[in-house]
């Protein structure tokens, strides 16, 4: 091979050009404009997006946009124009829309199809745009607002913030065009990681968002956005022009909300739908003593501002406990770390420690939740008249959410959890579920401005709720159909939707302060077609969590209810195909549209430095994947010496036997996330757009006992980790202090799990002072080269879980790439599994 130098003048960088622009004769990407009209009447909202492409190329073109929709809202239209022509799109199977949508491409003609990927992440692909051409595709949907405390909160998300993906990489063709590759935690993680543009790209896309606000009778007292500058006339909200797709729109419309029950029945339907609004009574709340266990997210991407306001948060709850309580505070990044040992009372002294210990806790690492949620749930054995409460701090950037419900969701819903998300592009969706699972509230805190206000109700919400152990009688309801029910909270009116047959009233009854609460709610006949597609939205969200969470044969029923309601969901997708030809066959390109960074992240510095988030979203896609590798948490036992309740090791049937593969667990080790760590990519090809992933961090303490015993050599089981941190190390340009500081984190983390190596401490040491004034940065990295050079001299070859030498720490065999969930056994008896829903064609 001959490479040949450039000379300097002949690469001189396109004008006001971000990094990894994609620039064409015609313009830069795809997708050109972004339209939102809401109308907005009491608390639902109907909104239509209008997506705008462009083909700028000289070819026929595919475009892929990854974006968001609100979490609860019901996608009930799709619709494509171009050239003159309208092509309503029909919901079906998501297997069968695909293979409409690919053959109606290969025969050359337009198709654009839409699917869901999480409550809140959505895909749309457009393909067969001729040279030169636009085309539009509009969503048609229905949300209902939340109400708190005097004011309903419109939220708009505008941008997939970057996703933290743990597990190993899976074998196959990946499942989408994303960044991150496939793993077994996040099967589809390539289908929800759009790459990301750096700050300063030029030409973004034009965003126009409209709001009209009706209170439905109810005087409308205020207007207010807290994220947006916009323009308000005659209760018309319009967004100001030139603003970027970074960020959530917020508005928040203050109005007296009121106990009521809205009855709407369909012409032909043999059942309708109801909506029960009931506003919180004003009893006192009974003060149980609690057991509560807080978790602070201190990932990477919690950086910046997100930090600050996260330990406020934190330290505010903590306030919030009596000397009745008890409590624990773990902050987790990709390791778990306690503020105590175990729960301690909730004493003056104990709480003035654990807000100290707050104080220190900075941003670093990837985002393994699932551990501090086992940890949580193995800290909060029940015990007769105790609450036992979680409380969740994050930005909930994780993409594997099914997998912490499959794996998690069952002991949390005997519980309580409250949600803190704190970021200005939350991952409300999936907070929401979790918040949903055991009764409690999610709170979302979107800017500084915001926080005290937020805290506020926090400090309410975190409490005890005025009315539980609810029930509804007198209104003849379709069997599970009524969405969950949960409590009713301070400040916060109890929503409940459901299918019923007769019936003018309804009954709500309860427990306030340990007494029977019951309130009596007259219906009123409506006719407001959006409560059926909000109910059946809801409805089919609570199944979608079941069969994440084991119940795989409710697949066929939510399919049916999805096609019955014409609501999109995870197993359906709108499909809109043109009859006539336009092209000869497929499309020539294609391209996936990067999203902006979202607002308040840590942006890069010139040059990157491997410490911020961005710079690893920039970094990482070059760097060959590390071994990922289950280690146990330093400190404590391994094996059966760490005693763990029994559904920790329970699949859908209960308690595995001893040494089985457990259906719903990583079959092997769960360390770095895909891309490893930072590192520098190699010189692109051509003009490429970033990709992006977060922030790896170490391995996640693991809870799994071994199948085996630990092997002889226990350096051999870290060689690979070791392997490619030489690697990246030998790839820095010039030494970097906040890197080679990480870099020590991660260095002692395997000392310890060695059980103690004391060549490898010494470095681990030596580098963590690495930010400190005057450190010799060179001499630092030329030594940690040299150990490492010494310790991976003898690499040992390739191994197998089913080999001599495979991981000691595995619990079964490595998940396949068409498992139908994240970690199916593969041996069972019987016919081969059916593909995931994401995969199918």
């Amino acid at each position: 091979m001959k490479i040949t130098s450039l000379e300097p003048a002949r690469c001189l960088p396109v004008p006001d050009a971000g990094f990894g622009a994609l620039v064409t004769g015609r313009g830069n990407l795809p997708l050109e404009s972004v339209d939102v009209a809401a109308d907005i009447s009491g608390l639902v909202a109907g909104v239509e997006v209008t997506q705008g492409f462009r083909n700028p190329y000289d070819v026929t073109l595919e475009a892929t946009y990854v974006f968001p929709l609100p979490e609860r809202a019901a996608v009930t239209g799709f619709r494509m124009e171009a050239d003159d022509r309208v092509v309503e799109g029909v919901l079906k199977e998501r297997g069968q829309a695909r293979a409409d949508y690919e053959r109606a491409l290969s025969e050359g003609r337009r198709a654009a199809i839409a699917e869901e990927d999480r409550p809140d992440v959505f895909t749309i692909r457009v393909g067969n745009i001729l040279p030169g051409e636009r085309v539009s595709v509009r969503l048609t949907m229905s949300q209902p607002l939340p109400y708190e405390d005097g004011a309903a909160t419109f939220r708009f998300p505008l941008v997939v913030a970057p996703r933290y993906v743990p597990g190993r990489p899976v074998d196959g063709p990946p499942a989408g065009a994303g960044t991150a590759p496939d793993t077994d935690a996040v099967p589809d993680a390539s289908r929800i990681s759009p790459p990301v543009l750096l700050p300063g790209f030029p030409d973004p896309v034009r965003l126009s968002l409209t709001a009209r606000v009706d209170g439905a009778g109810l005087e409308l007292r205020e207007l207010a956005s807290s994220l947006h500058v916009v323009e308000e006339d005659g209760g018309t909200v319009r967004l100001r022009p030139g603003e970027r797709l970074d960020r959530d729109f917020i508005l928040r419309m203050a109005f007296e909300a009121s106990t009521s029950l809205q009855l709407d029945r369909r012409n032909g339907d043999a059942a309708g739908t109801f909506a029960l609004t009931v506003v919180p009574p004003p009893v006192e709340a009974a003060r149980t003593p609690r057991d509560l266990v807080l978790l602070l997210d201190r990932s990477g991407s919690m950086g910046g501002w997100k930090m600050v306001a996260a330990r406020r948060a934190a330290a505010r709850i903590v306030d919030t406990l009596t000397a009745r309580d008890r409590f624990a505070v773990l902050a987790f990044d990709s390791v778990v770390e306690e503020a105590f040992e175990g729960l301690v009372e909730a004493s003056d002294r104990n709480r003035y420690r654990a807000v100290e210990h707050l104080a220190r806790v900075d941003a670093r690492g990837g985002t393994e939740l699932l551990d501090p949620l086992r940890r949580a749930v193995a800290l909060l054995s029940p015990e007769e008249g105790r609450e036992r409460v979680v409380v969740l701090v994050t930005d909930g950037q994780v993409g594997n959410e099914d997998q912490i419900l499959e794996q998690a969701g069952g002991a949390l819903s005997a519980m309580r959890v409250h949600a803190v998300g704190i970021d200005r592009a939350v991952n409300a969706g999936f907070l929401g579920r979790l918040a949903g699972l055991g009764a409690g509230r999610c709170e979302l805190v979107e800017s500084e401005d915001r926080l005290d206000a937020a805290m506020e109700q926090i400090h309410r919400r975190i409490g005890a709720p005025l009315v539980t152990d609810l029930s509804l009688k007198g209104l003849d309801v379709e069997p599970e159909t009524v969405t969950h029910l949960g409590s009713i909270f301070p400040g916060v009116p109890l929503r409940v939707y459901g299918r019923h047959r007769e019936g003018s009233s309804v009954t709500l009854g309860g427990l306030a302060g340990g007494a029977p609460w019951e309130e009596r709610v007259t219906g009123t006949p409506v006719d407001n077609p959006a409560l059926r597609a909000v109910w059946a939205r809801a409805h089919l969200r609570e199944l979608e969590d079941r069969y994440a969470m084991g119940e795989h044969d409710l697949e066929e029923r939510i399919v049916r209810t999805s096609l019955e309601y014409g609501v999109l969901c995870r197993f359906t997708a709108y499909v809109a195909v043109d009859s006539r030809q336009v092209a000869e066959g497929g499309p020539e390109h294609r391209v996936i549209q990067p999203v902006e960074p979202p607002s308040g992240w840590e942006p890069p510095s010139a040059p990157p430095v491997s410490g911020t988030f961005f710079a690893q979203a920039a970094m990482t896609a070059a760097v060959r994947p590390a071994p990922r590798m289950r280690l146990p948490e330093p400190g404590l036992p391994a094996g059966d010496d760490l005693d763990l309740p029994d559904f920790l090791d329970a699949g859908p049937a209960g308690p595995a036997p001893a040494g089985a593969p457990v259906p719903g667990r990583p079959a092997g080790p769960a360390g770095r996330g895909p891309g490893g760590g930072p590192g520098f990519p190699k010189q692109p090809a051509g003009p490429v757009v970033p990709p992006s992933a977060p922030r790896r961090g170490f391995a996640a303490p693991g809870f799994a006992r071994p199948s085996a015993p630990p092997p002889v050599n226990r350096l051999d089981a870290i060689r690979p980790q070791l392997v490619a941190e030489l690697e990246r190390l030998r790839a820095l340009p010039v030494p970097d202090p906040l890197y080679l500081a990480d870099l020590g984190s991660r260095l002692a983390a395997l000392a310890a799990y060695l059980g103690g190596h004391e060549e490898l401490a010494t470095l681990a040491r030596e580098l963590e002072a690495a930010e400190r004034p005057g450190t010799d940065l060179r001499a630092l990295h030329d030594g940690a080269v040299r150990l490492l050079t010494a310790l991976t001299r003898h690499t040992p070859p390739p191994t197998t879980p089913s080999g001599p030498a495979a991981p000691q720490d595995q619990e079964g065999p490595a998940a396949p790439q068409d498992q139908e969930g994240p970690a199916a056994p593969q041996d069972q008896e019987g016919p081969p599994a059916r593909r995931p829903f994401w995969k199918r064609a």
